[in-house]
């Protein structure tokens, strides 16, 4: 192998999505070095620390970890640190932490959406049942925080305000807009706190525990909050996409499964005064939403709901196929692209160099999976 090139199959580049002519000095490749070898041992920090001395709780805990990820907020907290002094052991011990947040946070979520599978296996409530699950999720929560409490005052500050944020994301999720917040300023705030405010802080801790310059901490976090509002709205347009061998989803499992997207929040928009999308909104909600929806008094229900006939799958799969090509869907993948470039035009302050050519890229990356 040659050393003056990152190893074949970098992480940094397969975990963000970039390609490997994106190293093409010599300091992206030290780069892309020196962040590999730090995933690796904040991997070895997992491994290390999913562990609990309770029989079920080690192998619910270590559960979705061994199911594999992308790993991309430690790899964020990773590339962020080369601003500053690298990859010292308080970066990686962040990256971990930060890292065990988000797999804490999956077990919730999943147990909150009903969803049977997570990373290409049985999701742990189906499993396990919704009690281990929650419990195995409070469990990385708590193991976490001990992790940032290694670090100090600011570390807990960091988790803790984080963590309220996911928290009163998903809580507003589960109760939606109020009569007077529109519904779509109302979604959009839902994925800055549930996902972005994660991105952020893995960013942002890549700045502090690094000791680099401390007025890079506001462009790097609004670079990371915007980045995974766009992250999100992509996934929303990836949801309806015709190729699920590439997804790894079902075209419209979202969709199939009541969850609200960016995509049917703005073909309710378009209803008002579209009738043809009036009539798709109409379809959706005869033949593709689930009747569960109705009794929860879903803001998308009809009183069809409940005694449809269920439809064929090609219904369902032309009632998807007809959203996934609506101005709604197109709508949707522009808010991401302008978010993408929002989040790009945040790193102005940072200087030019190897890092802020790879956070550049993996912006781009993020809006290309759609295509």
């Amino acid at each position: 192998m040659n050393p003056s090139h990152p190893r074949r199959g970098s992480a940094l580049a397969a975990n963000l999505g970039l390609s490997e002519r994106v190293f093409a000095s010599s300091a992206d490749r030290a780069m892309a070095r020196a962040i590999d070898d730090g995933i690796d041992r904040v991997e070895a920090g997992l491994i290390r620390e999913v562990r609990f001395a309770d029989s079920i709780a080690d192998v619910s805990g270590r559960y979705l970890l061994e199911a594999g990820g992308k790993r991309v907020r430690p790899m964020l907290t990773l590339l962020t640190a080369q601003l500053g002094d690298g990859a010292v052991d308080d970066v990686v011990t962040a990256a971990e932490a930060i890292e065990i947040t988000h797999l804490g946070s999956l077990y919730h979520d999943d147990v909150m959406d009903e969803s049977e599978r997570r990373r290409g296996v049985p999701s742990a409530q189906t499993v396990w049942g919704n009690s281990v699950a929650i419990l195995t999720g409070d469990l990385l929560f708590a193991r976490a925080s001990q992790l940032m409490a290694q670090l100090g005052e600011r570390a807990i500050r960091l988790q803790a305000n984080t963590f309220e944020r996911l928290v009163l994301g998903q809580l507003n999720e589960t109760v939606g807009p109020r009569d007077d917040e529109d519904p779509i300023e109302h979604y959009i705030q839902v994925l800055a706190d549930k996902t972005g405010s994660l991105i952020a802080a893995a960013a942002q801790a890549g700045i502090i525990f690094s000791n680099a310059d401390s007025a890079l901490e506001p462009p790097i976090i609004e670079f990371g909050e915007r980045i995974g509002v766009a992250f999100q709205l992509i996934d929303d347009v990836i949801d309806l996409s015709p190729q699920p061998e590439e997804t790894g989803k079902v075209p419209g499992t979202d969709l199939r499964a009541g969850v609200v997207t960016l995509p049917l929040l703005r073909l309710e928009e378009l209803a008002k005064t579209d009738a043809a999308s009036a009539a798709l909104l109409e379809r959706i909600r005869r033949d593709v939403l689930p009747t569960s929806a109705a009794d929860a008094g879903d803001p998308l229900d009809t009183n069809t709901l409940a005694s449809r006939i269920v439809p064929s799958r090609a219904a369902v799969d032309a009632v998807v196929a007809e959203l996934r090509e609506h101005e709604a869907t197109r709508a949707t993948l522009a808010e991401a692209h302008r978010w993408a470039r929002d989040a790009v035009a945040a790193l102005a302050p940072v200087p030019e160099g190897s890092v802020k050519k790879a956070l550049t890229r993996f912006a781009d990356t993020i809006v290309e999976r759609s295509s």
